[in-house]
């Protein structure tokens, strides 16, 4: 049979094998890879950081999205190693090492998170690429806000409330304002809390937010950004960040314990075993989104760099050109079957557009601008589009509605097994009677 391979079960990858899934002919296998065994809607990602929705309903399984056929396989592992002159894969699944041969190989395999960029990244800013980046930030919050009530020095108590976001763009910004709104609709819960200490800053090296959209919703996101207390800062470079703060380059240190970095991201490193030419971390395509130079290789999504045939620039590494990509590449592989020639990939962007916050959002759809609450519902109504089952997307709906309505959850999770925590109880007790009996000794002395 011939076998066709999708390693990546993001947007462009998911995409990919629904669109061929309805259509491929006889005698053709179809196996998607991920060491994942869900989708995540990244652009959801600052929502579940704001407990706008759960984290659980920014992630969608592959197996539900899929259909399970003896023609269509899931294999839920990571690829080592690509032999593209023997068209082999050799993949770490659960049960060991697997080799999978093929006779197309599809890249959908993303980026990563850059955390490199400036001194103290890696150690003390909190990235926000995946749904367990946006657990660990809503728990560090809410940790915050839990320890400012016990603290007596004042100057302390600022330092923990105030979280600082490096990067205006869309992530940057949609943390920013969910963020911002989230501590406004909580802090009732938290007495002993002013709200004077719990303060959102946004750092931005361009002179205006949301760069990829036009200068009038940029200013639009800025206005609706200040008017909710959040403290925007343009054309302001980050150079370090520490345990105290993030250092400008100026030298000004900006002080606070809590510190998002949505700027940069790096080539996933199984691009580099591939030996492929690759621009900004991501690999060469031709138009018809094939690799050069290595027969039955192609790519897609965001670890693509793919030529736009309608205006000849690189295509964006977002949502909706992943998508697009995907079900181009889709036609692509059925004329390659068929022996027809492939076709360039080309789109025209229907708009662009960020929630920026509780009834906030800027929109640019067909040319049109919208702000506010007509755009933040346009966001939601097209993400909620996106989303595979009618299940899932009534309870996407039903949280969003109580969410209008309702301050966010403030649960703190923490998926601590019994063994840990009985461990974790034993050291504490064990330091108590040591620090106890060095008290003692110090006063019998």
């Amino acid at each position: 049979m011939t076998h066709i391979v999708v390693v990546g079960a993001g947007f462009a990858g998911t995409n990919l094998v629904r669109a061929l899934s309805a259509k491929l002919p006889d005698g053709v296998l179809l196996t998607l890879v991920s060491d994942e065994s869900y989708t995540t809607f990244n652009p959801m990602l600052p929502e579940a950081v704001g407990a706008s929705v759960f984290p659980e309903q920014v992630i969608v399984p592959v197996r539900e999205m899929l259909p399970q056929t003896r023609t269509h396989q899931f294999i839920m592992g990571s690829v080592a190693e690509v032999d593209s002159i023997a068209r082999q894969l050799t993949l770490r699944s659960l049960s060991g090492e697997v080799q999978l041969s093929y006779d197309h190989l599809v890249l959908a395999i993303g980026n990563r998170a850059r955390l490199d960029l400036m001194p103290g990244m890696a150690e003390y800013a909190l990235p926000l690429k995946t749904v367990g980046d946006a657990m660990h930030i809503r728990n560090t919050v809410l940790r915050r806000l839990a320890r400012i009530e016990l603290e007596s020095d004042p100057a302390l108590r600022r330092r923990l409330g105030h979280f600082i976001v490096v990067g205006g763009g869309f992530s940057g910004v949609e943390v920013a304002g969910e963020l911002i709104d989230c501590l406004r609709s909580i802090q009732h819960f938290y007495p002993r809390i002013s709200p004077v200490e719990l303060q959102v800053t946004v750092l931005h090296s361009s002179e205006r937010l949301l760069p990829e959209l036009s200068p009038r919703l940029g200013a639009a996101a800025l206005r609706s950004m200040r008017q909710r207390g959040v403290t925007v800062r343009l054309e302001t470079l980050a150079a370090s960040v520490s345990a105290e703060g993030v250092t400008l380059k100026s030298g000004e240190l900006i002080e606070g314990h809590t510190v998002l970095c949505t700027i940069g991201t790096s080539a996933n490193p199984l691009l580099r075993r591939l030996g492929a030419a690759t621009t900004s971390g991501r690999v060469i395509v031709r138009g018809d989104l094939s690799v050069p130079g290595t027969p039955g290789l192609w790519a897609v999504g965001d670890c693509a760099y793919v030529p736009n045939a309608l205006d000849g620039n690189a295509s964006p590494p977002t949502a909706q050109f992943a998508v697009r990509q995907a079900r181009h590449l889709a036609t692509n592989l059925l004329r390659t079957l068929k022996g027809e020639a492939t076709t360039p990939f080309g789109y025209r962007s229907r708009g662009m557009m960020a929630s920026i916050g509780h009834l906030n959002g800027v929109a640019e759809v067909a040319g049109v601008p919208l702000t506010g609450w007509l755009a933040w519902l346009v966001w939601r109504a097209y993400y909620l589009s996106q989303m595979p089952s009618s299940g899932r997307r009534f309870r996407i709906f039903f949280e969003w509605f109580w969410g209008m309505f309702y301050p966010p959850d403030i649960t703190h999770l923490r998926f601590t097994r019994s063994a840990d925590m009985q461990a974790d109880e034993q050291r504490r007790y064990a330091e108590h009677d040591s620090q106890a009996a060095t008290a003692q000794e110090s006063v019998r002395a």
